[in-house]
């Protein structure tokens, strides 16, 4: 059961993912035959987002065949392609995980996640209580417009770079390069750490 969290500066922190948790995490991949790691974003700038995002990893952990490996920290964004002041400002972070799904497989399960949050889809840049993007699935390259790979646009969004690059600093996104080169390529206004938040590992 997750808890419930008020948006803001009263969010409480979450207290460091215990070394018996990451042990069984990494125990559960025994259970996945030859899975690949994928990079997700979350973002929801509608309703609970700190709790929306927990729930959102959580049920991707509860999903067989997918095993989430680590979570960034949060970041508050503010909002892309629309006025300024006109939407909430959103919680973004970034997760990695290890799974036997195929990319298509995987995106039907991000978008079940989406409608179980009650994501709307009316119009684009639109606000969203839940947002789950696939970043980047191994090393795949393909230009499906059902699914591009990597994420279109990830190359040029801080709000996915900055968690990602936290999380793992020597990663590469598939046919750009370096993460750490990228993200010093954009801006990063308007994308903070909330160092008051966290997200924590599935247990």
């Amino acid at each position: 059961m997750t808890a419930s969290f008020m948006p803001g500066p009263s969010d409480p922190t979450v207290q460091p993912v215990p070394a018996s948790v990451v042990e069984t995490v990494d125990a559960a991949d025994t259970t996945l035959s030859n899975p690949r790691r994928a990079v997700l974003s979350l973002g929801s700038n509608l309703g609970n987002r700190l709790e929306t995002l927990q729930g959102a990893v959580d049920a991707l952990e509860d999903t067989p065949g997918v095993r989430v490996k680590a979570v960034s920290p949060v970041y508050e964004t503010e909002p892309w392609g629309v006025e300024p002041g006109s939407q909430p400002s959103y919680f973004n972070a970034v997760i990695v995980l290890k799974t036997t799904l195929p990319p298509s497989s995987l995106l039907e399960r991000a978008h079940a996640v989406e409608e179980a949050f009650h994501r709307v889809r009316d119009e684009r840049w639109g606000a969203r209580t839940l947002d789950v993007d696939i970043v980047a699935y191994a090393d795949v390259v393909s230009g499906d417009p059902q699914l591009t790979l990597p994420h279109p646009r990830a190359h040029e969004r801080a709000f996915v770079l900055a968690p990602w690059h936290d999380l793992d600093p020597e990663a590469q996104l598939p046919g750009r390069g370096a993460v750490a080169d990228l993200l010093g390529a954009v801006t990063r206004d308007g994308v903070a750490a909330r160092q008051d938040l966290e997200l924590r590992l599935p247990e």
